[in-house]
């Protein structure tokens, strides 16, 4: 298996896992065993293992020595900290990115937040709600920094799912056009301060 293949199949695995413990169908705790994956997804081990570094630096999985890959659980500090860790970083990549923000960017994250508004579920509500930040923060041209943002949305997408498994009624989000109406305006301060603020009510929401 040539190196290109090997990380295109560990990437898709460690999307589908990704999926499974975001969505609750992977419970924290459960291991992750090695040669069930490989046989699931036919692939040798390699890529699985690729795929479970990535899951971890997502932290979405803990390995631990002689016990294995399993499920990381996440406490009430864990999901403020990734809060206060995406409102950093995001207003960092927003500032960055205001100078490259075209009338037709900011058309495009008013499209997301509008099918935000109309999602039927979670996981429609969510692939818009990242779509939107992603829109308005990847012309920053720092590739690095939206990496860490990406990894951060994912830990914040679990966060989101497991308070609203029970029940799903689409937000209204006042916090997206408020950023969107103050880029508009080249309110650049405004459309950050607000943005952390948005950011940071994850940290607010108590897992379940």
């Amino acid at each position: 298996m040539t190196t290109a293949k090997s990380e295109t199949i560990a990437a898709q695995i460690s999307k589908t896992l990704a999926a499974r413990i975001i969505a609750g169908e992977i419970e924290a705790g459960a291991k992750l065993r090695q040669d069930h994956i490989a046989e699931e997804f036919g692939a040798s081990h390699v890529p699985v293992r690729e795929a479970f570094k990535r899951l971890e630096s997502q932290g979405l999985v803990v390995s631990e020595p002689r016990r294995g890959v399993r499920v990381a659980g996440f406490s009430v500090d864990e999901v403020r900290e990734v809060a206060e860790m995406r409102a950093a970083l995001e207003t960092l990549a927003l500032r960055n990115a205001v100078p490259h923000l075209t009338r037709a960017i900011l058309d495009q994250a008013e499209e997301a937040n509008r099918a935000g508004d109309r999602a039927l579920n979670v996981q429609a509500w969510e692939m818009a709600n990242r779509a939107f930040h992603r829109i308005l923060l990847a012309p920053c041209g720092m590739p690095r920094l939206l990496k860490a943002i990406d990894d951060l949305h994912t830990a914040s997408a679990r966060f989101l799912f497991s308070g609203w498994r029970a029940e799903w009624e689409a937000p209204t989000d006042r916090d997206h056009r408020a950023i969107l109406d103050a880029l508009r305006a080249g309110q650049t301060e405004i459309a950050a301060t607000t943005l952390a603020r948005h950011v940071q009510t994850i940290g607010q929401k108590k897992p379940k």
